[in-house]
């Protein structure tokens, strides 16, 4: 009988990831539709020529804003690349500081992705360096969940994957992988990818540059 991957952490630190969310951090996913939809007003755009500029409907995007659907972080990529603002600004708001350290009691950002129906739960992240002005690089936790749809993603930057805990399933252009706890993945976003927990859950560090 083939034991689990060990985790490469105490996947207690996880924790604060699941379901036991406290109520009072629920403020952080509900700003992200918030966000997108004052960046957006703020450059004149009207909800059907934002739709012109990423491909996605106006439905989804309305509902992205009413926070009914939780974007997924390609999702929010593109959206940054039309609006001509940071990713970060949209993930984790406007920084003010030159470095950042995240003590383990201290992080605080985080947020949900749902399916584009808004229906699945895709997973969940954290980031771990909201406040440095500037940033080009977001550090993240996410927690990913068991996605039988597959959605391909596919956006502007560069991501690194180290799984810390669980079992990956990881599709990268024609390729597919299962990655296991201490094995890491680099690539260009531009690449059609998808990741999510092969099984259950799995947790991993992300780190993803815009480009």
């Amino acid at each position: 009988m083939k034991k689990s991957p060990k985790p490469y952490i105490n996947v207690d630190f996880f924790e604060d990831l699941t379901g036991k969310i406290p109520e009072g951090k629920k403020e952080a996913v509900e700003e992200i539709g918030q966000r997108i939809k004052r960046i957006r007003q703020a450059r004149g755009l009207a909800l059907e020529e934002l739709s012109n500029l990423t491909g996605f409907d106006v439905d989804l995007l309305s509902r992205i804003e009413n926070d009914e659907v939780q974007p997924q972080l390609g999702t929010m990529i593109k959206l940054s690349k039309a609006l001509d603002s940071a990713f970060g600004r949209i993930v984790s708001g406007v920084g003010d500081r030159l470095y950042s350290i995240t003590r383990h009691n201290e992080r605080k950002i985080v947020s949900r992705s749902t399916s584009h129906k808004g229906q699945r739960k895709a997973y969940t992240y954290m980031s771990l360096a909201p406040e440095v002005k500037g940033r080009h690089m977001e550090a993240m936790l996410v927690q990913l969940e068991e996605d039988p749809e597959e959605e391909i993603s596919i956006h502007d930057g560069e991501e690194f994957i180290f799984v810390l805990d669980g079992v990956v399933k990881m599709k990268i252009g024609e390729d597919a992988f299962d990655l296991d706890p201490g094995d890491s993945i680099y690539y260009l976003s531009t690449t059609p990818h998808h990741i999510s927990a092969k099984a259950g859950k799995a947790a991993i560090l992300a780190v993803l540059y815009e480009g």
